[in-house]
């Protein structure tokens, strides 16, 4: 009783109850949601015949939603997988390669979810159509209102992450290229500015993550 305490009214999953931000990025190979609850990892797999999982949020011990959605990803047979990303700080290359390392090797159809499916579920969606030549305004569309993602705010740094690799891509760079040549990200996080009242929203408001 007590994840279920903690998963519905610490981290917030009574909201999620009805509001599922489910997306499609390719179907039959990726997805993209908020944190599911039990029954709705197992309506999702049925629906989509989902094979693996990644947390975008990474293990947390104490969090109530991360120990019940691993416990029904267990139960239903998916392969588990964890790749924390940030919503308000320039992306790490690093992170994003083990991202698309875990893109190439996990078994098919995968899940992607953060805590509210707005931020980080949007940049590992763009992460997703960017390593497949999809181009930046492609992957762009992945951050967006119709997914609760606020651009003017902090998380806005995953907008300006994507328009720098639009400006590579001009000139004929391809993503891995960029990301493992080009890609300054102290350069990106130091000339990135957000505005107090999007950033009210995100932080007092929406409580994101």
């Amino acid at each position: 009783m007590s994840r279920w305490l903690n998963s519905l009214f610490i981290d917030h999953a009574v909201l999620r109850i009805a509001w599922r931000n489910w997306g499609v990025v390719e179907p039959g190979q990726l997805y993209r949601s908020n944190h599911p609850l039990p029954w709705q990892f197992a309506a999702a797999a049925r629906r989509h015949g989902l094979a693996s999982v990644i947390n975008l949020r990474g293990q947390r011990m104490a969090c109530g939603s991360d120990a019940l959605g691993r416990a029904a990803a267990a139960r239903l047979g998916l392969v588990q997988a964890d790749q924390p990303l940030e919503s308000r700080g320039a992306p790490h290359p690093e992170r994003l390669r083990h991202l698309m390392h875990l893109y190439r090797t996990l078994p098919r159809p995968i899940l992607i979810h953060c805590k509210s499916g707005a931020d980080r579920a949007g940049l590992a969606a763009a992460v997703w159509r960017l390593m497949h030549g999809q181009g930046a305004a492609r992957a762009a569309e992945e951050l967006s209102w119709r997914y609760g993602h606020v651009a003017a705010a902090k998380t806005g740094i995953l907008d300006a992450f994507v328009a720098a690799y639009a400006r590579a891509e001009a000139e004929g760079i391809g993503f891995e290229d960029w990301l493992d040549h080009h890609y300054d990200r102290d350069a990106l996080a130091a000339a990135f500015r957000a505005g107090a009242a999007a950033n009210f929203l995100t932080d007092r408001v929406l409580r994101r993550e």
